[in-house]
């Protein structure tokens, strides 16, 4: 499905005529120095970007790439084209959970084509904050690419933001008085944020190589902003490592808060014992009932038994209750 399709010449959007699916003919308007097409695509089906790779000579193993999708983050060049690949990330707050899609960049002199898969990351808003830019847009693909990928960075950032705010919530809940259960959602968290990893760190590569002036056809006055690109992407790797960081040590908390509320369990269970056998070894003595046992005829032998048992338990309770055992 085509999301839009446009002829750009310095630094403005050009109006045409041509059908959305003429793509060769939509090119050949590109004429002048700096003019470029810029098409936006979303799931494609293999014939659709046949008709694209076929109007702007593609190479076939970079859309085959682009139609299966499910992509490690990379930058290849093929011939005179560059081809890359972006995870997108956005967050299920209900369900602590951190989807991907992914966006597939063809970019060549005059052209960029993004091929999007998921609801992640949308570029219309991207594309039109571009366009509001005709200094910087006039830098042709190359200022595309960078919006792009500041895009997508920018969204891995507001991502970590909110596992910030989860992994917070995890660790008041692990040091709390209450007794919690906190391993599942731990595990979750831990999860998710391999999954983020693994979208940051193999973009890092390539994203250096912009900030460089490493990849050929890139217009040098974009590369500082690609700096701040790469900049916010150690961020967000940094975040990423230091949250990891948080959660183990959450996790090795939870497990000692465990071990000592198990203490606790078992030296209540041992007072309470202890409440239990003191009066029943006194009950016990008391009716062995032997003809020379002491006090055995006395009226009051038996009164005195129960209030031998009820001060021992008493006596008991109150020194367990002072040592913190009840």
């Amino acid at each position: 499905m085509i999301v839009d399709i446009a002829l750009y010449r310095a630094g403005r959007r050009v109006e045409s005529d041509c059908h959305p699916h003429e793509y060769a003919r939509l090119r050949a308007e590109a004429t002048e120095p700096g003019d470029f097409i810029w098409l936006g695509l979303y799931a494609p089906s293999q014939t659709e970007l046949d008709e694209v790779a076929q109007a702007f000579d593609l190479h076939p193993l970079a859309v085959e790439d682009a139609v299966l999708a499910h992509q490690r983050p990379k930058l290849e060049r093929y011939d005179e084209s560059l081809f890359m690949v972006l995870k997108t990330l956005w967050y299920v707050d209900q369900d602590d959970q951190v989807e991907t899609g992914e966006i597939n960049l063809f970019a060549g002199r005059d052209f960029i084509i993004t091929v999007r898969h998921g609801r992640g990351v949308r570029l219309d808003a991207a594309r039109h904050a571009l366009e509001a830019a005709p200094d910087r847009l006039s830098q042709g693909p190359s200022a595309a690419i960078w919006t792009v990928a500041d895009t997508v960075v920018d969204g891995y950032l507001a991502v970590l933001d909110e596992l910030q705010t989860d992994v917070d919530e995890v660790e008041t809940s692990v040091f709390s008085s209450a007794r919690t259960s906190d391993s599942a959602r731990i595990y979750t968290l831990k999860r998710e944020l391999a999954e983020v990893r693994r979208a940051v760190l193999p973009l890092r590569e390539p994203v250096r190589g912009f900030a460089s002036g490493a990849v050929p056809g890139v217009d040098p006055d974009i590369e500082p902003f690609f700096r701040d690109v790469l900049d916010h992407l150690n961020r967000a790797t940094e975040l990423a490592e230091q949250l990891e960081a948080m959660l183990s040590t959450a996790f090795e908390a939870h497990l000692a808060q465990i071990s000592v509320q198990q203490n606790d369990d078992m030296r209540k269970i041992s007072a309470g014992a202890a409440l239990i056998v003191v009066p029943t070894f006194i009950a016990g003595v008391y009716g062995m009932n032997f003809t020379h046992m002491p006090e055995l005829s006395w009226t009051l032998g038996y009164p005195m038994a129960l209030l031998l048992m009820a001060g021992s338990v008493t006596g008991l309770w109150i020194f367990f209750k002072r040592s913190g055992w009840l």
